[in-house]
């Protein structure tokens, strides 16, 4: 483990070099992905010389102890080499984690859509909470979200949302989210409080680059048509709204949302490219790592992943057997709890994999 920590040190010290050359630094193309490769690699390098500083104090404390003889600096020496040895220990099991591989999509924005399933109004309304609950979160982590498409039910719920969420880390964290999302409650219109069972799909894709996903534009089929909604300029008296069919997949994209056709156009491809880049990473995922998916996977929709129960404010998330009774804080935003055990129950998936191997 230290000799690579050592290569991974002096790989980051070469990639320092690099961002004040000036032959990186006049290539806007070289210099954004040397300064990504650095990025990167900054906590690892930085926790590796954290452990080395402290090695090298462990060291000193040592020595005080086998030269000193008077009992007060010893008993001082003793207190500190007990920290030290406890401080590197930690460190050593966070380099651990540091080191396991890291998902090349982690730092990546993503689309999230969100659709109602069973249980028709009810269910839509519980995709619009989730729609808030997500945006919330966002609002928490200082991401940017943007609304692709929308398409509302007659209650006012979301039959599907489409969205865009841009930040520092943004697929690390939402990842887990992917999947059935299941709501108990007693529905607004329920007359005899007989509670509901409802359950909406989220998927969570991590927004593809250009260059990643290559359309053929012979491969695309664009409609325009007058957008629909609750009126407004633009509104069924312009060809705004764009369908995107991709005849190779049979994938289609709708947006509506602006009053540019362009930019619906825009939007849609981006949304087309996301899901183009999903099936993809699917496809890989299946063929090469079937047999090391850990219980959280990376987004089978058809898993029911988390239960909302309303009446005993409960939230159960069924992939790591997590409860937590605090589910109007949860509606809120406040999500950090359960993605954290996820994220920790991943690693320790990851950790135990690489000890196999």
């Amino acid at each position: 483990m230290f000799e690579k920590l050592q290569a991974l040190e002096e790989k980051y010290d070469e990639l320092s070099g690099m961002l004040g050359d000036t032959s990186v630094i006049s290539n806007p193309d070289k210099y954004h992905k040397t300064a990504k490769a650095h990025a990167e690699l900054q906590d690892v390098v930085d926790k590796f010389r954290l452990y080395k500083s402290l090695s090298n104090q462990l060291t000193s404390t040592k020595r005080i102890l086998e030269e000193e003889s008077d009992p007060d600096m010893v008993e001082l020496a003793r207190e500190e080499l007990r920290d030290l040895e406890e401080r590197i220990e930690q460190t050593q099991e966070q380099l651990k984690v540091l080191l396991i591989p890291k998902d090349p999509n982690d730092r990546k924005s993503v689309v999230v859509e969100i659709r109602a399933g069973t249980g028709g109004d009810e269910a839509s309304l519980f995709a619009q909470e989730i729609f808030r609950m997500y945006s919330r979160y966002a609002e928490r982590r200082r991401w940017k979200v943007e609304v692709l498409s929308a398409h509302y039910s007659g209650v006012g719920g979301l039959k599907e949302v489409i969205a865009l969420v841009e930040g520092e880390d943004v697929y690390s964290r939402m990842k887990f989210e992917s999947g059935v999302h299941r709501v108990q409650r007693v529905p607004e219109t329920e007359a005899q409080g007989r509670v509901h069972t409802s359950a909406i799909t989220v998927a969570v894709l991590p927004e593809a680059d250009e260059v990643e996903v290559a359309i053929d534009p012979k491969d695309i089929r664009i409609d325009t048509y007058c957008s629909s909604g609750p009126g407004g300029q633009s509104v069924n008296t312009t060809y705004s709204a764009v369908r995107v069919t991709h005849i190779p997949t049979g994938e289609v994209v709708t947006c509506q949302d602006e009053k540019s056709q362009i930019k619906n156009k825009a939007k849609a491809l981006k949304v087309l490219r996301s899901r183009l880049y999903e099936k993809a990473l699917e496809e890989q995922q299946n063929e090469i790592a079937e047999n090391r998916r850990s219980m959280v996977k990376s987004g089978d929709r058809s898993e029911k992943i988390r239960t909302y129960n309303f009446p005993q404010n409960r939230v159960t998330d069924h992939r790591i057997g997590l409860t937590l009774h605090r589910l109007e804080m949860v509606i809120e935003g406040d999500l950090d709890e359960i993605i954290d055990a996820l994220v920790t129950h991943n690693q320790a998936e990851a950790l135990k994999n690489q000890t196999i191997q």
